[in-house]
């Protein structure tokens, strides 16, 4: 019989606008690899640049919160695995999936950690450095239990693997390091890449509604005259999706700070520019920003939360800076510098070839998942706390959805 995967997604993938929406996809192609049906559900309605999922042999479904229709969907489809697309959906669904289909292997991919991005983001506004009490917010603990209550849980990153093991103390045995996916660059895609002087311009990219994005660009307005006074001819070039009113009156072309809105080609804008800019301030997970820099063969001037857990030992592909003096001054550097430029363009290959070749992680989290479904009472008996937070939640969060169905019918 087919393994059926039935994945409930906070939204319809958008590869093109999100870095989420990229993982998804990759995701979904490690199941089919594996022979799965697919089944993606979700209560968000689609937009112009949601990717055709259908296309792709999987069926689409569009599913209602608090309400009991999917308790008849979820039984029909009687599900192999169940995929939460952030802990959210895990919330909204997990116990009404353990209600109807208690067999079924529950899966949360984090995407990142949301309690670790609202913890900086409280540091990085009240202007101070993060304290371990910044932590224990309130998404911490919906964010924790939910990890506790599904039989595996998906890391992006290596960091907020250490830091679930290590500070957390999460047993390693419900999680799972698996960080973006691609295929290795080889010698011919090198040799296609536009050269440093065929290349012109710095650019920034990033999905406007991502708060760090926003106070990303906000960074980039108060050091970009800087960086043009040494550099006049050149441009800074502000791409992202649902590009916003307050980010369009930043627009100035006599600055040369111009902001595009949705890149149509990622792959043209990559290739054309010789700098990608990234002072992030604070965040979580990988960076799909930065991860498409090194594919698209362009050096990049970011953070140490922009780089963090995806070097390890290897060299950066451009500079990370520790504060706004070193972020210009690297900026420039490496826009005219085409020694540094070349160097860093190769250190770019070598963290894609070393660091998130699909061909190191494939083999692994299928043979996990493979695993927990061979073993599922002994992995379930063995995660006693997840069997306490699945008996709590089972009956708050189950009257409060009831609730809210009732309220909605009245």
């Amino acid at each position: 019989m087919q393994n059926h995967l039935v994945i409930i997604g906070a939204v319809w993938p958008e590869p093109n606008s999100t870095a989420a929406g990229s993982r998804m996809l990759q995701l979904i192609a490690l199941f089919q690899k594996d022979n799965y049906t697919i089944t993606f559900l979700s209560s968000s309605s689609k937009s112009d640049f949601s990717y055709p999922l259908d296309n792709q042999n999987i069926n689409t479904l569009h599913i209602k919160l608090n309400d009991t229709s999917f308790d008849t969907l979820i039984s029909e489809l009687n599900p192999t695995l169940v995929l939460f697309d952030r802990f959210m959906m895990e919330e909204q669904y997990g116990w009404r999936i353990t209600e109807k289909c208690p067999n079924a292997i529950q899966i949360l991919d984090t995407e990142d950690l949301h309690f670790l991005r609202k913890a900086r983001e409280t540091a990085f506004k009240q202007h101070r450095a993060l304290q371990p009490e910044d932590y224990l917010s309130d998404q911490f603990k919906r964010e924790l239990a939910s990890i506790y209550r599904c039989d595996l849980s998906l890391l992006i990153s290596e960091y907020e693997m250490e830091l679930l093991t290590t500070t957390f103390k999460v047993d390693s045995s419900i999680l799972h390091y698996i960080p973006f996916l691609n295929t290795p660059i080889t010698a011919e895609i090198i040799n296609d890449y536009p050269k440093f002087s065929e290349r012109s311009h710095f650019m920034s990219i990033g999905n406007f509604l991502h708060e760090p994005n926003w106070q990303t660009v906000l960074l980039l307005k108060k050091s970009w005259k800087s960086i043009k006074k040494a550099i006049p001819k050149a441009e800074l070039h502000i791409y992202g999706a649902y590009v916003t009113e307050k980010a369009k009156q930043l627009h100035n072309e006599k600055e040369g700070f111009l902001v595009k809105g949705r890149a149509e080609s990622v792959e043209e804008v990559f290739t054309t520019a010789r700098v990608l800019l990234a002072p992030i301030p604070y965040g979580a997970g990988l960076k799909g920003k930065l991860l498409d820099s090194m594919l698209y063969g362009l050096p990049n001037v970011t953070t140490a939360i922009g780089a963090e857990a995806m070097s390890g030992d290897l060299d950066w592909n451009g500079y990370v800076s520790s504060n706004e003096e070193d972020f210009i001054e690297k900026a420039i550097d490496l826009y005219q510098n085409e020694v540094v430029w070349n160097q860093s363009q190769e250190n770019g290959v070598q963290l894609i070839n070393n660091r998130f070749n699909i061909s190191l992680f494939e083999k692994g989290f299928i043979d996990k998942v493979n695993e927990i479904l061979e073993n599922t009472s002994n992995h379930r008996n063995n995660n006693f706390l997840g069997q306490i937070f699945q008996y709590k939640t089972l009956q708050s969060t189950k009257f409060m959805s009831k609730w809210i169905e009732l309220k909605n019918r009245n």
